[in-house]
């Protein structure tokens, strides 16, 4: 723990705002990531509980059970299920789909874009605070005494890279972060499409017996 915070009060006055970029940027990243678990595992649920109303062509239930639940697939899945009753080509039931889609991956992908910026942020800043520290360094070597120049450069270069290694150390995890986040908003709106895909299937197959009534007409 000395250590640490050893090397914490030598980096200088940089090491404070990349340890507040990094906090911010870790905080980012567990709320989205409990989100993204949440809204997976609740996407999942309420398809489950619809997809026998689904298949038995109970709509009104269906339609009522999306209007109540909370979940991306309620919402896409009720714009759907308001579109049929006005039209029962799959083109439009299709489009309301994509249009839900389209308001939810905004709402999945929120926030993920900062862990990557915060994550560059906090590089920079390590690397300005090594030049600051090297101009420093370079300063006060140009006034010493010749015998204590070299032991007096290589302790002020030490310390100076003290933050570039510590803004490396918040920007890797962060940039980790970022990638796992993308993963996971990348399998929930690939398995919402999928979910998408199903409904539309279910929706406009035939009935048996419905060409023949068709020809028959």
């Amino acid at each position: 723990m000395e250590t640490v915070v050893r090397f914490f009060q030598e980096g200088g006055t940089f090491m404070y705002p990349i340890a507040i970029i990094m906090a911010i940027g870790l905080a980012i990243a567990f709320e989205r990531l409990f989100f993204l678990m949440n809204q997976k595992s609740s996407n999942r649920q309420a398809f489950d509980d619809m997809l026998p109303m689904l298949q038995k062509r109970d709509l009104r239930a269906a339609l009522n059970y999306a209007n109540s639940s909370d979940t991306k697939i309620g919402n896409i899945f009720s714009a759907a299920i308001a579109r049929i009753p006005n039209s029962q080509r799959r083109e439009e039931i299709e489009y309301a789909l994509e249009e839900g889609l389209m308001e939810a991956i905004p709402q999945l992908e929120k926030r993920t874009q900062y862990v990557s910026t915060l994550a560059n942020i906090a590089t920079l800043m390590g690397l300005l605070g090594t030049i600051m520290g090297l101009i420093a360094a370079f300063t006060a070597v140009a006034n010493a005494a010749p015998a204590e120049k070299a032991t007096l450069l290589s302790q002020s270069i030490s310390v100076a890279m003290n933050t570039t290694a510590f803004g490396l150390m918040a920007a890797i995890p962060l940039l980790l972060l970022h990638s796992f986040l993308q993963t996971k908003t990348n399998e929930i709106v690939d398995s919402i499409e999928m979910a998408g895909v199903k409904f539309l299937n279910i929706i406009t197959e035939r009935k048996p017996g419905q060409n023949d009534k068709n020809n028959a007409a």
